[in-house]
């Protein structure tokens, strides 16, 4: 199945924000990862090796919000990836999906289509069955 046809003839929109961002975010997620994780071993190496129960439950807070950043960022990192693709593909070239006919598009029609007409369209050459009797 070819979900993507191209329709022939279609100019690409100018590259814009999206191909610079999207080249920045190995970089953004590297950088975003590394730096809360540095500060937090300079809070770990700057903590008393003795440490009370309430500095270790501090140290133990400051793990939970750095790994809770870490996870906030990477989060945030997909969705302008996704973002940034989304953009790249309705920039590209047109694509078609399959035609759907609408009876009344250009000029309403004066009656109702019935049900053998509208499988007559769906189903060319074949015969529209009514529906059994119950």
């Amino acid at each position: 199945m070819n979900w993507l046809k191209k329709i022939p003839h279609t100019k690409r929109a100018a590259s814009g924000l999206e191909w610079s961002l999207w080249r920045k975010l190995p970089l953004i997620t590297l950088l975003g990862t590394l730096l809360p994780l540095l500060a937090l071993g300079l809070v770990h190496l700057l903590a008393d090796p003795q440490a009370s129960t309430e500095q270790a439950r501090w140290l133990q807070l400051a793990d939970y919000v750095v790994g809770g950043v870490i996870i906030f960022h990477w989060s945030m990192v997909v969705t302008v990836g996704i973002g940034c693709v989304i953009v790249m593909v309705m920039k590209g070239p047109g694509y078609v999906a399959d035609g759907y006919l609408v009876s009344h598009s250009d000029q309403p029609r004066q009656v109702m289509e019935t049900d053998e007409e509208a499988a007559n369209r769906r189903n060319p050459g074949t015969t529209a069955r009514p529906d059994p009797v119950k």
